[in-house]
């Protein structure tokens, strides 16, 4: 059933990417980079990447407009193996992982409102249990983790539910967060104590130069790229949505234009209140601009705003990404299970049902955040083989109906696939440096692009037990 429109779709364009980075990378970014100028620009390249990545997968999604999103674009373009990485990834860690990290920002802000209950740390230490990349404390922080599993379980059941019902929550979730940001950044700059002179003050130890501002630089886009991550989301429930072939790539262009505004007029509040260095050494900069701006109150109503902010993110990952491992399934090439429809609300209610056991195992284990730094190398290997479809399709079925064509082709496709593979590429040798730097300090450091190349070749052997138990379905 089609009911999904541009004002939803473009809700959750936005919604599933404003989260929890925008209130926690600007410090640790401001002290990478140094120069407000800097971490200024990084946010816009970052964001205009991302409208070049928004503006080429338009054109595949007019092409293709099926539920599934990428996975049926990469089925259609390289065939059954590429699209079922793609998605195991999604699964296993990429999604799940955004979903259980998002959330748990959640709870550790209402937990700063309303303190949650946890264990003795001589109980939670007794239960560790060590793998290869660290060693994980199940029980720790439990009251955090009771109330995040609560929340997946509960966003899950409103997404199954309907998905109309699911995009009601994410237009209110969303319009409250912008409404949030935008208070809190027109009360900066209107009853703050800033000064503008901080938008070109670098810092008063010196901006780093040379091979040392490069690889601030690398690190910083590294933050800002996450903070964007999830533009392409939409595109999984575009067989829900009216006149997809419209639609979708209209919602992509507009909500990957207003993320950039969005973080681009926050950027500057902080700024504008904290100069470069206060930036780099504040824990959380939305409360202490909220703060000087509208005094005691400020720190409650920016753990609001975060809060309604993440859970308005999760919600809008939950319902899209489910419907990826429900195409996954209708096509032989996942448990057969997930492609069971509702059949009172015709949404892919066992595949919410999974999606959201995962994500509470992965917040038990507390492993989230480290697995889901692994696989972004993954991820922006996936954003670059969309880009090259586009013109691999363009070459290959140039008669093809096309209701939306990539603006500027090719050069803004060209662009981006160049940024992900120099992305790519930079990821790498920014892991070494820092394996190698940790080595030298006798830490135990990891290679987290090699392990998130290592969790994706884990599907290999999946892929073809799939394929096996398909063909033994078909004779």
């Amino acid at each position: 059933m089609r009911t999904l429109g541009l004002f939803t779709t473009t809700m959750l364009v936005i919604g599933s990417v404003v989260g929890s980075g925008i209130f926690k990378n600007p410090a640790a970014m401001a002290a990478l980079t140094g120069s407000p100028e800097i971490l200024l620009a990084v946010w816009v390249v970052a964001g205009m990447v991302t409208l070049f990545g928004a503006l080429t997968v338009a054109e595949l999604a007019g092409m293709i407009p099926s539920t599934g999103g990428q996975y049926e674009y990469f089925r259609v373009i390289y065939g059954d193996l590429t699209a079922f990485l793609y998605g195991w990834a999604m699964f296993s860690v990429i999604q799940t992982g955004s979903i259980a990290s998002i959330t748990y920002v959640f709870s550790y802000y209402f937990d700063s409102v309303i303190p949650l209950w946890s264990l003795p740390d001589d109980v939670w230490q007794s239960f560790a249990i060590p793998l290869p990349f660290g060693v994980i404390y199940p029980l720790q922080e439990m009251g955090i983790k009771l109330l995040t599993a609560g929340v997946v379980v509960v966003l899950t059941l409103a997404n199954i539910a309907g998905v109309r019902s699911g995009g009601r929550i994410q237009n209110v979730l969303t319009v409250s967060k912008i409404a949030a940001i935008v208070v809190l950044v027109a009360a900066a700059f209107l009853a703050g104590d800033g000064s503008a002179e901080n938008f070109t003050r670098d810092t008063a130890a010196g901006s780093a130069t040379g091979a040392a501002l490069f690889m601030a630089v690398i690190l910083t886009m590294n933050k800002a790229l996450w903070s964007y991550d999830g533009w392409n989301s939409v595109t999984a429930v575009a067989g829900e949505t009216r006149e997809p072939q419209k639609t979708i790539p209209r919602a992509l262009v507009l909500g990957s234009l207003s993320i950039l505004a969005i973080y681009l007029l926050i950027n500057l509040a902080y700024l504008y209140i904290l100069d470069i260095d206060a930036l780099a050494q504040s824990e959380s900069p939305a409360a202490e601009i909220a703060r000087r701006a509208l005094g005691p109150w400020g720190l409650i109503f920016v753990a609001v705003a975060v809060m309604v902010s993440t859970v308005g993110t999760s919600n809008g990952t939950i319902l899209q990404s489910a419907r990826i491992f429900f195409a996954m399934a209708k096509d032989g090439l996942f448990f057969r299970s997930l492609q069971r429809v509702h059949p009172r609300f015709h949404t892919p209610s066992t595949a919410l049902f999974w999606q959201g056991a995962w994500t509470c195992v992965l917040v038990f284990t507390g492993t989230f955040d480290m697995l889901t730094e692994m696989l972004i190398f993954v991820s922006w290997g996936f954003y670059g083989l969309s880009a090259a479809g586009v013109i691999i399709l363009r070459r290959r079925d140039p008669n093809a109906l096309r209701p939306y064509r990539a603006w500027g082709y090719p050069v803004v496709p060209v662009v981006f696939i160049l940024f992900a593979v120099g992305f790519l590429a930079f990821s790498l040798w920014s892991d070494y440096e820092q394996y190698q730097a940790g080595r030298a300090t006798g830490a135990d450091p990891i290679l987290n692009s090699v392990y998130g190349l290592i969790i994706l070749l884990a599907g290999v052997p999946l892929y073809w037990l799939f394929r096996r138990s398909r063909k033994s379905s078909s004779s």
